[in-house]
């Protein structure tokens, strides 16, 4: 049904423009760059018919293809987000095709000795046959979530194209800055005017997800009194060793290299420092609410404890939630993932529901009265150098998209 050597040539396309955010930065977008990219977008989502398209002045787009039908029928909407993640590489990148791949390991790059291992990413021989699209090991490809805006852009040029599939109005919505959390906080929810919508940034075909991490970010500053090393005897208070005395006394099974499912975490992301000032930058996360809040104030009666019972100790904490979990604005709305999960089976996909060990857009758009489930994207190890995506996958999610815009319009 979707053409696979154009939607190839336009995944290409769009990975090849950086447009990696900035946590750094308080403009939005967050980096010039990210613009190029938008306004490539804009143009081509006008190019393949659709109307009222808009970019504003924060490069938030939004598009409209109009009902087919002389019924009244829910406005849906489909959402993905264009900037790529600051924690790798996202400059320059040369993607590699490997068609018909035969299950076995795959050599990124020869010169550094860079293996996509199928032995250690273990789901890589589910596509045995398929066409595979690597990095060449030394950027990240940028499939989160230039696949998801792909394949949305595909969908709606195949329905333009084939009017014979009816549907109802159909809303596209293109955010910066989702991946440092900040994708849906100028997002118009009255103006794209959707009853609910699908973000398209999952991983595996057939994910489909309707809960996510309640979310929040924590800073701790340790401030200390340097003092000649020579002449420091109960003088220099060193806030390296009192930062390392705080991370002792969290949970130690209680990261993320440790959990799975519905367990939560404290995840260390950063420590800099140095005898008089060390900080240390966390993220908290939990699928239940009342967890989500006892985890955030454990850290807080630790600092405290700390600063009342060591007599040398000056901490500082500052936690600020992100997100939460969207379970609770979606599940009044559940027929929007069983519309999902059909769509999925009558294209021969096996949903697969389950958590998001993460955020999306759809998280926050949720809770601004826009109820987003998550559906896959195709994509495998994100972030990082080993990301890959079967095209074919590509393509089943662009007509899942069909199949959503199809089934609603029944109803």
């Amino acid at each position: 049904m979707i053409n696979s050597e154009k939607l190839l040539e336009r995944f290409t396309t769009y990975i090849k423009i950086d447009s990696q955010s900035d946590p750094n930065s308080d403009s939005t977008p967050s980096t010039d760059k990210q613009w190029t990219i938008a306004n490539l977008l804009k143009k081509e989502l006008e190019q393949i018919g659709l109307k009222d398209v808009t970019i504003d002045d924060k490069a938030y787009i939004m598009a409209t293809l109009p009902s087919n039908v002389d019924h009244e029928v829910d406005t849906i909407g489909f959402v993905s987000h264009f900037d790529t993640s600051p924690d790798f590489k996202a400059s320059h990148i040369n993607p590699q095709i490997h068609k018909d791949y035969d299950g076995g390991d795959i050599l990124l790059n020869k010169e550094k000795d860079i293996v996509l291992s199928s032995s250690y990413f273990k789901e890589m021989k589910d596509y045995i046959g398929q066409t595979l699209i690597t990095t060449d090991g030394t950027t990240l490809l940028s499939a989160d979530d230039k696949a998801g805006i792909t394949e949305i852009i595909m969908a709606m040029e195949y329905l333009v194209q084939h009017p014979e599939i009816k549907h109802g109005e159909i809303r596209v919505g293109f955010t910066p800055d989702e991946e440092i959390g900040r994708g849906a906080h100028h997002f118009d929810v009255d103006k794209f005017g959707a009853k609910y919508a699908y973000t398209m940034d999952g991983s595996q075909i057939g994910e489909l997800e309707y809960e996510n991490f309640n979310a929040a970010s924590a800073v701790l500053k340790f401030k200390g009194t340097s003092v000649h090393p020579g002449y420091a005897k109960d003088k220099m208070v060193n806030s390296i060793y009192m930062a390392q005395k705080f991370i002792d006394v969290l949970p130690k099974d209680e990261v993320p290299e440790k959990t799975e499912g519905y367990e939560g975490f404290f995840h260390l992301s950063s420590i800099s420092g140095d005898i008089e000032l060390t900080e240390l930058k966390y993220i908290i996360r939990d699928h239940d609410k009342d967890k989500f809040e006892a985890r955030k104030q454990l850290m807080k009666d630790i600092v405290a404890k700390m600063n009342d019972q060591i007599e040398e100790a000056d901490i500082e904490i500052e936690v600020k939630d992100q997100y939460y979990n969207m379970r609770e604005k979606v599940e009044p709305v559940k027929h929007i993932v069983d519309i999902a999960e059909e769509a999925m089976k009558s294209l021969n996909i096996q949903p697969i529901l389950k958590p998001i060990r993460g955020g999306t857009d759809g998280a926050q758009l949720s809770y601004k009265g826009l109820p987003c489930p998550n559906i896959f994207a195709g994509g495998h190890n994100f972030h990082g150098k080993y990301e890959y995506v079967p095209l074919e996958s590509m393509v089943k999610a662009s007509e899942v998209i069909v199949k959503i815009a199809e089934l609603t319009a029944r109803r």
